[in-house]
């Protein structure tokens, strides 16, 4: 696990040094880039109602998985509710009855198939997840495997007004609340050029 982290702390040395992103959304809304999710907006969404899941979405329905710190349960739920009323279907694993009780080799090739077979791939930037050793190797493959057009940030703030996420801001795109309501995606790095998530395919 240490050689991963290692290999995934010089992939991010190499994008900072190359970043050269292309501009996929030419949307006219400026919502300003440092707004990230509160976790108490999170944790509130996570009350609103248990999200039946099946394991397989509907046709033409937006997929992701969402890699997080399983201490951060309530903010994924959260986050899945939100996501979920904008039509997209979240994958989380210990959602998944399938999943090893115990992490073992199959539940590394299982989280690899989903991450694989997911349009997108998302991360819930905490300071749990930031300090999780499993969060960098599943970053690692999804950037490898998928391209960092299809990985994307979710900043967060917690109570005290820390900010979780913003060294990743200039490698990959991010989801944070729209300043008219909804949840926005912005290209990495950009203050402009966003669009809402229900857009998003």
């Amino acid at each position: 696990m240490r050689r991963l982290i290692v290999i995934f702390d010089n992939i991010i040395k190499v994008k900072l040094i190359n970043v050269c992103k292309l501009d996929l959304f030419n949307f006219n809304f400026n919502e300003w880039i440092d707004m990230p999710i509160s976790q108490s907006d999170l944790t509130s969404a996570s009350q609103r109602g248990v999200i039946h899941k099946s394991l397989t979405a509907r046709a033409g329905q937006t997929t992701a998985f969402l890699c997080h710190s399983h201490i951060d349960k309530l903010l994924a739920i959260g986050l899945q509710t939100l996501l979920h009323e904008a039509g997209w279907d979240i994958y989380i694993d210990w959602q998944d009855a399938e999943m090893p009780e115990s992490p073992d080799r199959v539940t590394a090739s299982r989280i690899q198939s989903r991450i694989a077979s997911a349009d997108w791939f998302l991360f819930l930037a905490t300071g749990n997840s930031t300090q999780s050793r499993w969060c960098p190797w599943e970053i690692g493959y999804a950037d490898g495997k998928k391209g960092d057009g299809r990985i994307i940030v979710i900043p967060t703030k917690d109570l005290s007004g820390k900010h979780y996420g913003n060294e990743y801001l200039q490698l990959y795109p991010q989801i944070t609340p729209a300043d008219v309501g909804g949840l926005a995606y912005f290209p990495s790095g950009k203050t402009t050029g966003g669009t809402y998530v229900k857009g998003l395919r």
